[in-house]
């Protein structure tokens, strides 16, 4: 009988083509699992999962999508919107690298949270940090989810604009309006 490792994990991009990265959800352990054991997964679902291990590799995969957040990385030239600008500029008044906002619909109903991550000096590359989930977006689903206006699943954006920072924006409808000018602004 071979080895299991089993545990709920965030799914994200793997290191290359046909690959997923399984970030356990409580260590931050990273699992590299061949995409075609779980052809069916987008990055950011949250799943349960059990790995069968053959001399170091995982070869078996049971699982169950318990949230199907949805995670895009994307590197753009699109102008940023207004909140997130906003936020940022909040971050630099008051001297921090990082700074959050909730941000409401029409109807002053909240609709999403946008954080901003100030540019970090040297060869540091957030963008690649959160993509890579060597920083795990799981604190900031967490405190999203946490609030009433909010039930996962959720879909979040992770861009690095022509800014001097990155943005996380956490859209808390993943079918409503401001998911679909998210995707016609950045897909």
């Amino acid at each position: 009988m071979n080895p299991t490792t089993a545990g709920v994990f965030r799914v994200y991009p793997g290191r290359q083509e046909g690959e997923w990265l399984f970030l356990d959800v409580d260590s931050a352990d990273p699992t590299y699992v061949p995409e075609a054991l779980a052809s069916d997964l987008e990055s950011g679902n949250r799943v349960e999962a059990t790995l069968e291990w053959d001399d170091g590799a995982p070869t078996g995969l049971e699982y169950a999508v318990v949230e199907a957040t949805r995670f895009r990385f994307r590197r753009t030239d699109e102008p940023v919107f207004q909140a997130a600008q906003g936020c940022f500029e909040e971050a630099r008044r008051a001297g921090e690298a990082m700074n959050a906002r909730v941000t409401y619909s029409t109807d002053s109903d909240p609709n999403g949270v946008v954080y901003t991550f100030a540019d970090q000096a040297g060869q540091r590359d957030l963008f690649a940090e959160f993509r890579d989930g060597g920083k795990p977006l799981e604190p900031l689903l967490a405190r999203a989810a946490d609030s009433e206006a909010a039930e996962p699943p959720f879909s979040v954006w992770v861009l690095d604009p022509q800014e001097p920072f990155v943005l996380v924006y956490i859209v808390l409808d993943p079918e409503g309006v401001l998911e679909e000018t998210m995707a016609d602004t950045y897909e």
